[in-house]
């Protein structure tokens, strides 16, 4: 894993000293290795800090040049098939002078050009210099897991690993985009190609840019997308578990591959679990696994499930005692995660990063395996409430969802009741953290917002084809999971210069479960995840509880009742009357102690006022 940086202009006359210091805010991302490279005419700089994990040696040093120099790259994350790749390549008469799947990258991209994304099996975010056509070809993975920002304005283009290296250009204006704030506070993540910080964007997931130095022209493609449609079922049920068994255990086995120290994320749960047990068949060695404890408050410890799970595949397995997070993490997270996520989650995933680091410098973790075979539990209560949707006219649905407005915010089953009168089946609604009347009552400067589509609408339009469940997972996949879950595990693991890789993001199983995987192998109304633990049941250990979902969550609600509450409260009610309206912040607060169910808002509102102080980050007016 890496961090990139780079900047472009027709102009020339680049500021080296600044691309430097953008690279090396990317430190935590690559401390082995730090490389710049400017062109002749000084159009185009890259930068790149290197964490070593293919090929240890100074052959992987970056930015890397190929064919006489006309190509330039600096590039995040691995391409675990680039053996198989590489192999074609000499077939073809490439002569090689590396290890590394950079090398690969780099002959690939001469001899298929941009198609070459159509080939890689990985995780990555890469940026090519090709001086031949005077462009910088840009591309990120396509599930999302290395991210990647941008911003063309002037006749300059500039991009980087992450928002912090963007910021550290003096000239990049740091004002709050309010769009980006609007999808926050109702999802507790900023969304897409959307950024917080207005002028500038992410590239999507499954999607590659083209930046022309003489016309100064920015265009963008999707070169992948998971399938539409299911085929027509061809198999029956224990085959398609086969067929999982087969896919995971090549994903896996490729993952696992790495010149240095090679651990696993144990939550206890099915996906991380399935892993373990994956990797310690196709593994020579006893495979190591980590997990966090949280022994003072059983309903969150998954450690004993970790325990049996390790026990049983005799892995060499390692336990953090969590002791209450100190307060004093959330400002370092907070700068770290570039934009606010209001997922209490990132706590403990950078605690566990930080054990792992000590052992091992790659870890394998289950991240994916919700969003494809249905995990969450909104999925079964979206199906159930099919039903009633059905049955209830409109008028009286319609009337439902206005009552729910009059509910407090953190009223249990509020969302889902706003929801009964959604035409897209209630899912805008799930997991929302503020519709848009307290968005408005909470963030003044949002009164103004003529948007033309409120977040929800928004949301539901995306995915119009398919069943309730096919819809609500691909939003989640293309959603939540990417800018969410995905964005949480880079930013806490990067900071300790960890490499977290997600083998049910292979793109091979992506296509299988969407494209070959039924609804009812997926979620029903009481049920989830269930060709998963078809799967379980053949490896896993007799009586293995495989209903539980928990994975790495912190006990907040509790901890809200200490010091955590009150430097919350203490946060919010110093923060700008321009960002917060007191009195709404007061109200949640107030709600919180008699039992509503406000926790993951307030530390979403704490988090964004954290970071808007870290970043120095001006209010619109």
């Amino acid at each position: 894993m890496c961090g990139i940086v780079g900047v472009a202009s027709a102009r020339g006359n680049l500021d080296h000293e600044t691309l430097i210091a953008q690279r090396d805010t990317l430190c935590h991302r690559g401390p082995d290795d730090a490389g710049v490279w400017f062109s002749a005419e000084d159009r185009v700089g890259l930068g790149h800090r290197r964490l070593s994990i293919v090929d240890l040696s100074e052959a992987g040093h970056q930015p890397m040049p190929y064919d006489n120099g006309s190509l330039q790259i600096s590039f995040n994350g691995e391409i675990y098939n680039f053996r198989e790749l590489r192999r074609e390549l000499e077939s073809r008469g490439v002569v090689f002078r590396s290890q590394t799947d950079t090398e690969v990258i780099l002959a690939s991209y001469r001899l298929w050009g941009t198609d070459c994304l159509q080939r890689f099996v990985g995780m990555f975010a890469l940026a090519i210099y090709d001086r031949g056509k005077d462009a910088i070809f840009l591309a990120r993975d396509r599930a999302g897991e290395k991210p990647l920002y941008y911003r063309h304005r002037g006749g300059r283009f500039s991009f980087a690993s992450e928002l912090k290296a963007l910021l550290a250009e003096p000239a990049t204006p740091r004002v709050m985009d309010p769009e980006a704030v609007e999808w926050f506070l109702t999802y507790g993540y900023v969304p897409g190609d959307k950024c917080i910080i207005a002028g500038i964007q992410k590239l999507r997931p499954a999607h590659a840019l083209w930046y022309d130095l003489r016309e100064d022209s920015v265009r963008s493609w999707r070169y992948w997308e998971p399938p539409q449609h299911l085929e027509a079922a061809t198999t029956d049920d224990e085959e398609l578990v086969s067929e999982l068994d087969g896919l995971l255990e090549q994903s896996v086995k490729l993952q696992m591959l790495a010149d240095v120290p090679v651990g696993i994320l144990l939550s206890g749960g099915v996906d991380s679990s399935l892993v373990t047990a994956i990797a310690a068949r196709v593994s020579s060695k006893p495979v190591r696994t980590f997990t966090i404890s949280f022994p003072e408050n059983k309903a969150f410890d998954e450690a004993p499930f970790a325990r049996q799970i390790a026990s049983h595949f005799g892995t060499e397995h390692t336990e953090l005692i969590a002791e209450p997070a100190s307060v004093s993490l959330l400002p370092t997270l907070a700068r770290q995660f570039d934009e606010p996520i209001a997922d209490s989650s990132m706590v403990p995933t950078y605690m566990v990063s930080r054990l792992i680091r000590q052992h091992a410098t790659v870890a394998l973790g289950g991240d994916g395996g919700d969003e494809l075979f249905g995990g969450y539990p909104h999925y079964s209560l979206l199906l159930r409430q099919e039903r009633p949707r059905k049955v209830i006219p409109r008028p009286v649905r319609a009337m439902l969802a206005a009552g729910a407005g009059a509910l407090p915010v953190g009223t249990r089953g509020r969302n889902h009741l706003a929801g009964m009168a959604d035409p897209n089946g209630g899912i805008p609604y799930a997991n929302l953290h503020f519709d848009r009347a307290t968005r408005r009552a909470l963030v003044p400067f949002l009164r103004e917002s003529h948007a033309h589509m409120s977040a929800e609408s928004a949301r539901g339009a995306a995915y119009q084809h398919g069943g309730i469940l096919r819809r609500a997972t691909l939003t989640d996949f293309e959603g939540f999971m990417v800018d969410d879950v995905l964005a949480k595990v880079d930013r806490a693991s990067m900071l300790t210069s960890l490499e977290v890789r997600a083998p049910f993001l292979d793109h091979r199983i992506v296509e299988f479960a969407f494209g070959k995987v039924p609804d009812r192998l997926r979620a029903t109304t009481s049920r989830r995840k269930i060709i998963l633990r078809m799967l379980g049941s053949r490896l896993f250990p007799t009586g293995f509880d495989t209903a539980r979902k928990q994975g790495f969550t912190l006990p907040l609600a509790d901890w809200l009742k200490g010091d955590w509450g009150k430097f919350f409260e203490e946060t919010l009610m110093a923060a700008p009357r321009e960002l917060f309206d007191r009195a709404t912040v007061q109200g949640l607060l107030r709600n919180q102690k008699k039992g509503f169910s406000n926790v993951h808002r307030l530390f979403g509102l704490t988090i964004l006022e954290l970071w808007r102080r870290e970043y120095d980050v001006a209010i619109p007016g």
